[in-house]
């Protein structure tokens, strides 16, 4: 199987055309107005307008109003939504695309009681837990306290970099990887050759060279 890559947190056009060249399967735009890495709706529009095709477009919102994220849908179109705050499963469902449901994993936490939960989710992102910040810190976590099985797809983020991703890989056996911070030059820019080592370090732990 391969690791399925998305890089999140893209803010220019130019970003995201250069990641989605190097190969990745999908990129996130963050609309949540606190952090350092969100756009607005004529920024999103620009960047889904100039993607190639294939590249799937992850909308990413934290304990966001309906109304909020049914006007973001319908000024920008999203083929997944993200929601990395407290939301319940009825807060996630009824907005005509699939969703993933991040958690921050903490010591007695039940992955799969929450998934459970969330049954009607694309997949479930696992993320660090730092207080008070709902994601994006760059932190990582103690990989083997995750269940081997799950009811939905797993997607690992959390401080990962081409450094120790292939480690996480090879740990974790995970549907997809999600990085931001760890492609970066400065918070919100990506760094074309941080992300071309990225996947190379996936596709070297999944067993196969990209380059062939």
């Amino acid at each position: 199987m391969r690791t399925r890559v998305k890089v999140c947190g893209l803010t220019t056009v130019e970003d995201a055309l250069e990641v989605a060249v190097a190969g990745v399967d999908a990129v996130g735009l963050v609309f949540y107005p606190p952090s350092r890495r969100a756009v607005g709706l004529e920024q999103a529009q620009a960047i889904r307008a100039a993607l190639p095709p294939f590249v799937s477009v992850v909308g990413l919102f934290v304990d966001a109003a309906r109304d909020v994220i049914e006007q973001t849908l319908a000024a920008v179109s999203l083929d997944c939504l993200q929601f990395h705050g407290e939301e319940m499963p009825p807060d996630c469902v009824g907005y005509g695309v699939p969703y993933i449901k991040a958690v921050r994993v903490q010591e007695g936490f039940d992955l799969v009681q929450f998934a459970a939960r969330h049954e009607k989710a694309q997949g479930i992102l696992v993320d660090a837990y730092v207080s008070g910040i709902p994601g994006g810190t760059g932190q990582t976590f103690d990989w083997t306290v995750l269940p081997h099985r799950l009811p939905c797809p797993l997607v690992l983020s959390g401080g990962l970099t081409a450094h120790n991703v292939g480690e996480a890989v090879r740990t974790v056996h995970p549907w997809a990887v999600d990085v931001s911070s760890g492609v970066e030059r400065v918070p919100g820019r990506k760094d074309r050759l941080r992300v071309q080592h990225f996947l190379e370090a996936v596709a070297k732990a999944d067993g196969f060279d990209r380059e062939k």
